[in-house]
């Protein structure tokens, strides 16, 4: 299926900031943008959703398998329709959080990620992804200080988040040119001012 619209997705260690910039960006792209998450986005995706955080004791390789069916049904559902309607779709998390999570995480095979990825999304990549990069640490006391609800990967020990942002960097550094680093160490407002200059790079560059 032709891609038409721009497929833009938002990924980083928890407490980056990532719905925060995404809805801001939203905001700034005006009304013909549809934003939506993973797990999730559609009904059955948002069901999985549901099982996935749940489940204490989940392995790696069954939140994968999880993740993929919920992708599979996300991008068949809403993101390949809206694309085609020539929508901007933004993304909270894709196909890179399998390779952070369950790949540099949870020690899975990084190509069979891929071949699974490719499968479930029907060979989609998005045009632009943002990595909020920041140390796990702060991430984790900006959670805190925040009070909200925490899941189940928020409270994994501080190894496993050095873990995921390593696995973010590292597809980050395979694939520069779709993938963009952005420093969330950094107040939101000039977080923003920065996707939007990356954004305005890209919009050039097409």
């Amino acid at each position: 299926m032709a891609q038409r619209g721009i497929f833009i997705t938002f990924e980083g260690v928890e407490g980056a900031g990532k719905t925060t910039q995404a809805e801001r960006l939203a905001d700034a792209l005006g009304p013909n943008v549809v934003r939506t998450r993973e797990p999730g986005g559609t009904p059955i995706s948002e069901r999985i959703r549901d099982l996935f955080f749940a489940s204490e004791g989940i392995t790696p390789m069954t939140e994968l398998l999880l993740i993929a069916a919920a992708r599979a049904q996300h991008v068949d559902e809403l993101i390949h329709p809206a694309l085609k309607a020539n929508k901007i779709v933004i993304c909270d998390r894709f196909i890179d959080a399998s390779v952070a999570y369950q790949g540099y995480r949870g020690g899975i095979d990084l190509e069979l990620i891929q071949q699974l990825n490719h499968t479930a999304t029907s060979g989609l990549m998005p045009d632009l992804t943002f990595v909020l990069d920041l140390p796990p640490e702060i991430g984790i006391q900006r959670q805190q200080d925040s009070a909200t609800d925490r899941n189940r990967l928020d409270n994994e020990p501080l190894e496993s988040h050095r873990k995921v942002r390593e696995g973010y960097l590292f597809a980050a550094r395979s694939d520069p040119h779709r993938v963009k680093v952005i420093d969330a160490t950094q107040s939101p407002d000039a977080v923003h001012a920065d996707l939007l200059a990356e954004y305005q790079r890209f919009i050039l560059s097409r």
